[in-house]
Formats: structure tokens, sequence, C-alpha cells
């Protein structure tokens, strides 16, 4: 098989689009929180691109690719040594091996690890202010391992909720186009998960916690939806319609979620706000993710719309059941995910309700978010509860109410915190 330069120039590009979502996630993340916290909030990120950066090529890709262990169609992740670094380098030998049409193995490594890096980073947002570095970095190699490699190969490696697995009916196969249970669901219930394992910040509901510079959190969207291209357009794996397709279907969900929050928000609150617009960007990329190349620009429109309205719901029922969801990782990536994933069931081209389907689809849909869900929760749970066991979570309350950036990193965001740190000590 001879390179496809054009291909692998739209792939290259692609998988450099994904990891600038997660610098752009930093930006989102970090105007969210309190300006002690800023520096924290975004060092989650970077620190989420270093660890699974290198345990990508180290285990990761063989995990997620390489032959499952277990029954055909019914793995749970692959052999970690198979491909064990890249396979000793045999992924980058000259004579080349390929995905597809004439796309080199090894820039599809770089493709999908990006992928790792911005799901593990997501979660951070649950916990924000609150908890060690150290566990963190930690934590991001545990799940990355544990849950997104296992994930990965069962809905694009062959596996359990592949369209190999036993959860096909009829016409109707698993559909998750670019990530609605590997990256969405599998982030969003971890979120919760955690969010519940380490428990709430100091002075959570009643306390203003408001977003310290809300320009960072619209430039941080801005990014993220510019990143996405290369999430849903890239994962059409070829410069062509499909990839066209993906790019409008993206913009269209997204700009329709913008309009769902804003009006939600305006009925409900009385102002449309731009933390809402911002939030808005992300519920309709969120969505759209697992459908963006299998339905209409017409369909996309009402996933975005019911994305952002039940989105902009969602945030708030943290403050009804009691969980200190930071930056509404599971009101915005788990309910917009399971949405988006469902709503091929309904939206589908080939087998969706709406376009002569029956129910198969949706039912086949509900299927693997349940089971995405059942997966990362427990494997979540595990991870977070061993590690408050022997690392701990929290820092000190002392920590905590001066500042996180100043205690952990020894660094602030802005001056002025220092200076009124400094006074403080000085007048204790």
């Amino acid at each position: 098989m001879e390179l496809d330069t054009g291909v692998t120039a739209w792939m290259l590009t692609s998988a450099s689009l994904v990891l600038l979502m997660t610098p752009g996630l930093a930006l989102f993340y970090g105007g969210m929180v309190r300006g002690k916290s800023v520096l924290n909030m975004m060092m989650m990120s970077f620190g989420a691109m270093a660890v699974v950066g290198v345990i990508y090529v180290l285990w990761g890709w063989s995990m997620s690719y390489a032959t499952g262990v277990g029954p055909e169609g019914y793995s749970l992740f692959a052999n970690p040594f198979e491909q064990f670094g890249l396979g000793g380098g045999a992924i980058m030998d000259d004579a080349g091996e390929f995905v597809g049409e004439g796309l080199p193995v090894v820039v599809d490594v770089g493709f999908q690890a990006t992928f790792a890096i911005i799901t593990v980073a997501l979660v951070s947002g649950a916990i924000a202010d609150r908890v060690k570095f150290g566990t963190w970095m930690v934590f991001a190699g545990l799940f990355a391992t544990l849950s997104y490699f296992p994930l990965s190969h069962m809905v694009w490696g062959g596996g359990l909720l592949s369209d190999a697995g036993p959860f096909v009916f009829g016409d109707a196969a698993p559909i998750d186009f670019a990530g609605g249970t590997v990256v969405h669901i599998n982030a969003g219930i971890a979120a919760l998960v955690l969010a519940l394992i380490v428990g709430k910040r100091k002075g959570f509901g009643s306390e203003p916690m408001r977003p310290h510079n809300l320009p960072f959190v619209m430039l941080g969207a801005a990014l993220l939806w510019f990143g996405w291209f290369g999430f849903n357009a890239g994962s059409a794996y070829g410069a062509d319609g499909a990839a066209g397709l993906a790019w409008v279907n993206t913009t269209t969900a997204t700009a329709a979620a913008i309009i769902g929050w804003l009006v939600t928000e305006k009925l409900r609150d009385g102002s449309a706000t731009s933390l809402g617009a911002a939030s808005g960007v992300v519920a309709g990329l969120v969505a759209i993710t697992p459908a963006a190349g299998d339905v209409s620009p017409v369909g996309a429109i009402f996933v975005g719309l019911i994305a952002g309205a039940l989105s902009a719901f969602a945030v708030g029922l943290k403050f009804k059941f009691g969980y200190d969801d930071s930056l509404d990782v599971v009101g915005i990536h788990l309910v917009a995910g399971l949405w988006g994933t469902l709503s091929l069931g309904f939206f589908a081209t080939s087998t969706g309700l709406f376009y002569g389907g029956d129910f198969a689809q949706l039912g086949v849909q509900a299927v693997i978010a349940l089971v995405a869900m059942i997966f990362a929760g427990v494997v979540t749970l595990v991870i977070g509860l061993v590690l408050k066991a022997t690392m701990g979570w929290r820092i000190s309350e002392e920590a905590e109410v001066s500042g996180i950036d100043l205690a952990v990193h020894s660094e602030t965001a802005y001056e002025t915190i220092a200076q009124g740190s400094v006074i403080k000590e000085v007048r204790s």
C-alpha cells in the first residue's frame, strides 16, 4: 500500500488541532475558578498532557488497538505488551504499516493519543481548588490505563461495544463517531464519582465562588471549538465529504446549543450570560461528537439545541443533590454526552427513528451508554478510594483557604493575591 500524503497531512493537522484543545481547556477551566486557584487548575490539564503523552506510547496504544484479550467482539482491552513502546519501534519502520487507505499507523498513534489526553484533563474540572497535585498526576495515569484505554478498545478496537460485539440488532449497531462514550460519558461519570469521594470545597453553597476571568473562559471555549474540528472532522480519517459533513454538523450543533443554553438561562434566571454562551459551546460540541458523521445538518440543529437546554438545566442539580462538581463537568459532559449518544436513536440518517428506522438503534445506544457508565464509574470508584486511603486527595484546609496556587505551586497568577497572602501572614 502506498502512502497517501493528502490523508496523512489531514490527520497530522487534525491531531495538532486536538492537542490544542487541552491548553484551550486549561484556559476555559482556569477562568472559571477563583483567582487564587487558576494556576493549579491549568496545571492539572498540563499534567494530564505530560502523564498520558508518555504512557500512551508505552502501553496505551497497545491496550487500545492490539489484539483483544478474550473472545473476539467481547474483549474489554487489548494486550498491553503486544505493541509495548509501539512494538519496539516497528510502527515507525520505513516499510510502514498503514491504517485504511495509505495512512501510516504512527500518525494514528499521534491522533489517538490526543484523545486520551483531553479525556483525562476533562475530569479535573470536577475537583478544582482542593486536591493534591501529586495525587492527581497518579490518578491521571491510572484512569487512562484502567478506564480510557479499555473503553477505546471496546468501542473502536473491535471490543465489547463495537459493531463486532454482541450489541447489534439487525441493521442497528453501536455508533460512536468520535467519542461520546469513550471520552465524554467516561469523563463525566468519573467526574461525578471523584466529586463524591473528594468532597465539597470549603464554603460550597454558602460562599460565592464566581469565575475570576470570563474572557479566559470565552477564549478557552473558542479554542476548544477550533480544536474540535480535528476531533470530529478528523475522525472521518480522510479529507473528504465525510469530514465535511462532520465539520458542518459540529458548527451547526454548537451554534444551536448556544441558543438552547441562553434561552433556558434567560427564562430561568432573567439574564443570558457570557459564561452561559461559553458553556453552551462546550455542551454542543460534546453532544455532536458521537453523532457528527451520522446525522444531517438539520438533525444536528436539534442535537445541539436540546443539548444546550439540558445542560443549562443540569448544571444546577449539584446544588439540589449536594455534590460539588466545581466546574460542571457532570452537567455538561455527562449529560450532553448521554444525550448525544442517545440522539442517534432518533436522528441517525441510516437507522434512526425519524428516518424510517425503529427503536432498535435507540436501544443499542442506550445499552452502550449504560455499559460505559457502569464500567467507568466502577473503575474510577476503585482508583479514587485506593488513592484516598494511600496518598490522600485533599490539601489542608489552610491551604485551600489561602489559595492552592501559592500553597502547592509556590506561585500566584496575580501579584495582588501574593501581597494579600503576605499581609495576612504578617497580621496573624
